[in-house]
Parts: C-alpha cells; structure tokens; sequence
C-alpha cells in the first residue's frame, strides 16, 4: 500500500475509469426526510452506474417522514433513536453491510460513473476519503458550479494536496466515500448534530489518520443552492456554538482565556511518582497559556479502597494524595496505563514526571510542529544509565495513519509526517528543582507579555527618535569653527547646563 506523506495524495495513480476489475463493496447510504420525489431520481440514478450492481447496496435512512419513504430498489431503514441529519446518517452507515461507505445526499443528479471514480480510489490504500465533485444547478440538465468555498479551497491548495491538517474542511456528506473500517475506528457519525456533522465527522477521520482526495470526475449535480449559499451567516451562527467544543483545531472558536472544552487541544500523559513532583509537572501542564489542555495522570488507581488504613502511614499514600488533589479537577483524568492514542484530541505531549513545563511550552512546541507538520518532536531533557530522558509531542493523525503499516513507528511517523529532536531547556522545561513558582493565571502571562511588547515597541520608537537627531546634529560643520559642528554644540549646551 503506498504511503502518502501529510495529504499529498498526488503519489497515487488510480487507474482509468473503465479500465479496472473493482473487487470492494460499497454500501450508498442516503439520509432522507420527507422528499420522496427527489429521492427516487437519485436511486433511478444509481441504478445506472457503471460499477457493478453486484457490489452495490442502496441504505436510505428515514428520519420521520410523512408518509414514511417507500423504494423498490433500496433498503429503507427507519430512524428510531434521535432525530435530523447525523441520526439519520448514523442509522444508515449501522444498517449498511458493505466495505466502503458511500454517503450521498438525496437530491443529487450522478454521472454514470460517479460510484467507480470514487471506488478506484478505496482500491489504492484503505484511509482515503474520497470528495465527489458537486456542482449547484437550479434544474436538472444545467452545467452548474462549484460552492464558492470549495472552489477557492481546490485553487489554493492544488486540489488539497497542500491543505495540511486543513484537508478535512472540504468534507461533506453531499457526495464523499470512506471506508466502513476507518469510520467505525473514527468512531461513526455524531447522532446528535443536525447541521455540521459531516465537517465534525471529516475531523476525527482525519485524527483516524485519512487522506483526503478530492476528484473532479466524481461528477454529481445538487438540485438548488445548499443551505449555506442561502443562509450562510446564520448557519455559521448555528454550527460554531458547538464546534468549538468538539473541533479544538478551529482556533479562531476558542478564543476565551478560562473556558473549559469537550475536546483538548493537547492531552498531557504523565506517570505518577512521588505527590511533591507529580503536583508539579500536572500543575505547570495546567497553568499554561494554552489554555485548552489537560492531563491524563496515570497510576494503580484501582488499588485505592476506602477500607480502613493508615492516614499517615498507607503505602499508597502519594497516590492517594494525587487523587485527593485532583478528583475534581475536570481536566484531569485518571488512566490505569498510557493511553496508545487520544483522538480526537490532535496533540499528546508524554511527560516524565518531575519535569516542568514552562507558561508557554505547550504552545511553542504546538506551533514548531505546526510550522512543517511535523508528527513528532522529541525532546531531549537529560541523560542516566538508561540513556536520554526525552518528552514527546505526537501528532494523532500522523501516529494514526504510521500504525496502518509495518514498521517501526517512530520511522514511519518520520517518512509521513517528519519527526525533530530538540532540547527541552530551548522551550522552558525544567526539573521541579530548577522551575520558578507558578502564578497560576496564563491571562497574567498573557497581560505581562502585552505589558512588555509595548515597552519594546515604546523603547523602539524612541531608539528611531535619537539615531534620527544623532544623524540631524551630524550634519554640516560650523563654518567660522570645524570643528565646531552641531553635536559638538548640543554637548556643549548639555554640559553647560549641568
């Protein structure tokens, strides 16, 4: 299986349409309400793919309609738990039995081979999802056009090969494929979103590692303007009160300084020791101008009873006193062992305990990893017996995607993604020895920091206004005394009035 490194899937070569045996099953699962017309000129057009009919399953998922939808050349399955798109998506893709999911909305006009563009994909590697080409016509029969969105996202990026960590933004649920495998291990569609949850769904596909491939003979035609064309800033006000909390990478969401979010951006692991270090570490991890991180803090939890015991003597009683401490904390949680992933957290910083991060650790190292897209940045913190001491910074998506090959992981995350070494004192890690007493307020940080950005910028002003005045009084020489020019006046003049 060929290995694309971050999205550029410009390695792969998909075979022609027309010119391939397809082998994978594909389950087109179409959420439906109350649009029976519609509906049936989208399964008539399906019936006429050149994939073969053989491989193909037609799931039409009935969110309530009145009267209830009725297909001879499908299998309508009822909504029964919840309500509205993601519900609807989320019973379909349960019913479904084939190998690739295929979601198609349910006034779409396909090409004939509209299914084999996107399925010779899935044949290629086993974490595409695969975009159709939807263009917006009033009436069947018209050319149509791309979203305005979409078009300026395939220009800038050529087709999303370089649209980063990005990609998953153009994921819609008009016309986009997946396979069944990679959806379930993303963890399906959120039930309980009606409007973004294909957007949140292209999100924890691409924690789940995916790569996503727009293709323009994937031709597929929407009747009448999607919501957003209509009633764009309204959507945006709808959506983005709950993106935020479940997309941490919408940066722009996340603005409040104290807030507490569903997702983290950065989940730090650390492996409890003694209380004094262990406080330590977690506290800083806390405490910093990132404000959207959180630690899971692992230790034999389980082994902590409420029987009768020493308080002061417990052989537990540093853990105990850990729990103590943070069991009301809701950015804590409490792990047996390290977690292997924390999708759909995008970021997992492992941390010896009794090292210290500093205010701004978390979102220097974020932004070093953002700057190439990096998957893993080690860094180096000390040496002993059994050799470098080291933190590390992974990156989901790419520890993800590396675990669908053979190989070493480290080096797989290196070729997909790229992996640095850095040493931890250049981004303010120390041990609890050598790290200052924490303030325990990132806004004063971020105050202090203003604070002194204006006195350079003041400081700078004033550097321009005398290096303008020292070159003013430099100028020509008095006439009637050489060496009497105006600086050696103004000297004069100063020392005069002293």
């Amino acid at each position: 299986m060929t290995r694309v490194r971050h999205n550029d899937y410009g390695v792969l070569s998909p075979p022609a349409i027309g010119d391939w045996k397809p082998e994978l099953s594909v389950s087109v699962v179409i959420p439906a309400y109350d649009c029976q017309e519609a509906l049936e000129r989208t399964v008539s057009a399906l019936a006429a793919q050149t994939y073969p009919a053989g491989l193909v399953e037609i799931v039409v998922a009935d969110d309530g309609s009145t009267p209830p939808v009725e297909l001879a050349d499908a299998r309508v399955v009822r909504v029964r738990d919840g309500w509205g798109r993601g519900a609807a998506r989320q019973t379909g893709q349960l019913a479904a039995t084939g190998e690739v999911i295929h979601w198609l909305d349910s006034d779409m006009i396909l090409a004939p081979d509209h299914l084999e563009a996107h399925m010779r994909w899935h044949h290629l590697i086993d974490h595409a999802v695969v975009i159709g080409d939807t263009r917006f016509v009033s009436a069947p029969g018209e050319e149509g056009t791309r979203s305005e969105y979409t078009r300026k996202t395939l220009d800038s990026t050529r087709m999303l090969k370089d649209a980063g960590t990005g990609a998953y933004l153009l994921h819609t649920g008009a016309s986009s494929s997946v396979r069944a495998e990679l959806l379930r291990a993303a963890g399906g569609v959120d039930a309980t979103l009606n409007m973004a949850e294909d957007t949140e769904l292209g999100y924890r596909l691409a924690q789940a590692g995916a790569v996503f491939v727009p293709d323009p003979q994937a031709r597929a035609w929407h009747v009448g303007p999607s919501t957003v064309m209509l009633r764009e800033k309204e959507v945006h006000r709808h959506n983005w009160s709950y993106l935020g909390d479940l997309i941490p990478d919408l940066r722009w969401l996340r603005g409040h300084p104290r807030r507490h979010w569903r997702v983290p951006y950065v989940q730090v692991v650390v492996g409890a020791t003694t209380y004094e270090e262990t406080r330590a570490s977690v506290d800083a991890a806390l405490a910093g101008t990132l404000p959207d991180a959180a630690v899971t803090l692992v230790g034999a939890w389980g082994k902590l009873t409420g029987g009768r015991r020493s308080s002061l003597d417990d052989p537990l009683l540093d853990l105990r006193l850990l729990h103590n401490l943070y069991a009301h904390e809701p950015r804590v949680v409490f792990a047996e062992s390290e977690p292997v992933s924390v999708t759909p957290t995008p970021f997992l910083l492992r941390l010896p305990a009794g090292w210290v991060l500093g205010a701004d650790t978390l979102a220097g190292l974020v932004r070093l990893a953002d700057e190439d897209l990096l998957g893993l940045v080690c860094l180096a913190l000390a040496e002993d017996a059994d050799g470098v001491v080291a933190a590390r910074l992974e990156r989901t998506a790419a520890f993800a995607r590396a675990a669908r090959f053979e190989g070493a992981t480290d080096d797989l995350v290196d070729e997909l993604f790229g992996a640095l070494w850095v040493e931890g004192g250049e981004y303010g890690l120390s041990t609890v020895e050598e790290a200052g007493p924490l303030t325990g307020d990132p806004a004063k940080w971020r105050a202090l920091a203003a604070r002194r950005q204006a006195e350079i910028k003041e400081l700078r002003a004033t550097a321009d206004r005398l290096a303008a005045e020292v070159e003013r009084l430099s100028g020509p020489r008095d006439e009637e005394d050489p060496a009497r020019g105006p600086l050696s006046s103004l000297i004069r003049h100063l020392r005069s009035a002293g």
